[in-house]
């Protein structure tokens, strides 16, 4: 097939590629991904992996870093400085449900994660890494201008976070947990008023602290 460089052509078909990435791991995983399976879903040369991203891995890392992958932190985050007006602990429950929103908005990605449970190598690695990166952006910016009293906060969302994440995951294949629907509206208001109530734990503490 031809392999042109226009830059349309390219824009058009990076995106393409990375397209081809997510739907190869949502439904293969990562043990069978490559960059014949990749171009041959893209429908487009193979040579043009490593024409336009130098290979599989800086594919890989652009799916990982694309919005069909993951939220961005302007979408988790939303109007910073609005949110920087609002307690520890509100400004954790905001994060935390649009994270959910975002999540929820992406079976995709909720499958490739499933998949990183029982297949681990470079490239879940590397997705985790990409997702690691993230928090800790998404944290530092949420809540440097906190104080000291709040230095654990970081350990307490990560917390929170493991566990939506692992609800998120099993709601692909499980209808409840414990109980509560995990595939309903009515059961993940449950779960946010959940996030809520223990979010709003971090702000009790802190006043106790204060006094």
């Amino acid at each position: 097939m031809a392999v042109t460089d226009n830059n349309r052509d390219r824009a058009q078909t990076e995106q393409r590629l990375i397209a081809a990435v997510g739907q190869l791991l949502a439904e293969q995983g990562f043990q069978s991904i490559g960059v014949n399976a990749i171009a041959r879903t893209a429908g487009v040369d193979k040579v043009l992996i490593y024409r336009y991203f130098d290979g599989l891995p800086r594919l890989l890392e652009c799916y990982g870093k694309s919005s069909n992958f993951w939220p961005s932190t302007d979408e988790v985050l939303g109007d910073l400085t609005a949110l920087r007006q609002l307690s520890a602990g509100r400004r954790l429950q905001l994060v935390l449900e649009r994270l959910v929103a975002g999540l929820l908005a992406r079976p995709q990605t909720l499958a490739i994660m499933a998949w990183e449970l029982s297949q681990q190598n470079a490239l879940t690695t590397a997705l985790a890494e990409i997702r690691e990166q993230w928090g800790v952006e998404v944290l530092q910016q949420a809540t440097s201008d906190l104080g000291h009293e709040q230095r654990d906060i970081g350990a307490i969302a990560n917390f929170l976070v493991a566990g939506v994440q692992y609800l998120l995951i099993r709601s692909r294949n499980t209808q409840h947990y414990g109980g509560i629907s995990l595939q309903t509206d009515h059961g993940w208001a449950r779960w946010q008023n959940a996030i809520a109530t223990l979010c709003s734990a971090i702000d009790i503490q802190a006043d106790h602290s204060a006094d």
